[in-house]
């Protein structure tokens, strides 16, 4: 069983900012695979189904994007879901809007929904996915930045970037991260 974790922030203030990338790719991922994550559970949206023959769990933390290790920390249990079957998809303010990265591990590289995740179950070696948001110009706060929306130009380039997702995680799910790396980085 896999777990896929995107992050961002619930309500319809964050829908569409920069943050919410990963909500963004698991709804993508509920469309393309037909899941409905529709049920409210462990302090996260839900959903359960398959992907590549294998069952999968959606999640969306409804615990803010700073507080989102306390959910997944509690799927994870409550499924003793491994590790390496845990997959968190979130924004980067690091790479270029639209570019993906896949690692298999690594420190939180400065972004708060994932070192809460990182804290929560106690070790670095978490798979993720990681969609590039770009840098905000020099008259922006990062936060002002994250928390805002996509201009016209950034969200087709989203849009573009989320029709890959279903793709990338079926390739992990069927033949490994080292493969999707490989593929897809």
């Amino acid at each position: 069983m896999f777990l896929i974790v995107g992050l961002g922030n619930p309500g319809p203030r964050y829908r569409l900012t920069r943050h919410n990338a990963g909500f963004m790719a698991v709804h993508k991922l509920a469309e393309d695979f037909n899941i409905k994550a529709n049920s409210t559970k462990f302090q996260a949206i839900i959903g359960e189904g398959h992907i590549a023959g294998n069952k999968v769990i959606l999640a969306q933390p409804l615990t803010y994007m700073n507080s989102s290790g306390i959910a997944v920390k509690q799927i994870v249990d409550y499924y003793k879901i491994e590790r390496d079957k845990i997959i968190i998809i979130y924004d980067d303010l690091d790479l270029p809007p639209g570019k993906l990265r896949i690692k298999k591990k690594g420190s939180s590289g400065g972004h708060n929904g994932i070192a809460s995740i990182i804290e929560s179950l106690g070790t670095q070696e978490i798979p993720r996915i990681r969609i590039g948001i770009g840098s905000p110009p020099e008259d922006f706060s990062v936060i002002d930045y994250v928390l805002g929306h996509f201009t016209a130009e950034e969200r087709a380039i989203i849009e573009e970037t989320l029709n890959r997702i279903s793709p990338v995680i079926e390739e992990i799910i069927q033949n490994g991260y080292q493969a999707a790396m490989s593929k897809y980085n």
